[in-house]
């Protein structure tokens, strides 16, 4: 029996909330794209498995998150999920909390591709303080 593409999304997450990286991969198909806003510094646009990758290695280097989803949105091959983030940025200690939402894209199973939509301006003003 196979899982709907919510379930894969949820599973994705619940598995970045232990830190389970291999658990995360195992979600996402090879050629899978993330995607967003290249103003922040780990933002772009970012291919397969390894330029995941290097979107984690950004990020985790900057700044330290927790995804907390709120409302999961299934259309077809698209899951929205709106939520927030709480974290710190690694250099400054300084705390956030900021909104986002989250599309994701699942065929046959896998994830093909994220696009994520953050509070940017919060984010920045955070990164900056």
């Amino acid at each position: 029996m196979s899982i709907d593409n919510t379930e894969v999304i949820r599973q994705g997450y619940d598995a970045h909330a232990r830190r389970d990286f291999a658990a995360i991969f195992a979600t996402l198909h090879p050629e899978v794209e993330f995607v967003q806003t290249d103003l922040v510094p780990w933002g772009g646009s970012h291919h397969g498995h390894e330029g995941v990758r290097e979107f984690f290695g950004k990020l985790n280097a900057r700044i330290e998150t927790q995804v907390v989803p709120e409302e999961y949105v299934e259309a077809g091959e698209q899951v929205a999920v709106l939520g927030h983030i709480q974290g710190k940025v690694r250099a400054t200690g300084h705390e956030f909390t900021l909104r986002i939402v989250h599309i994701w894209t699942v065929r046959d199973g896998l994830v093909t591709r994220f696009e994520a939509y953050i509070d940017t301006p919060a984010m920045l003003r955070a990164l900056a303080a």
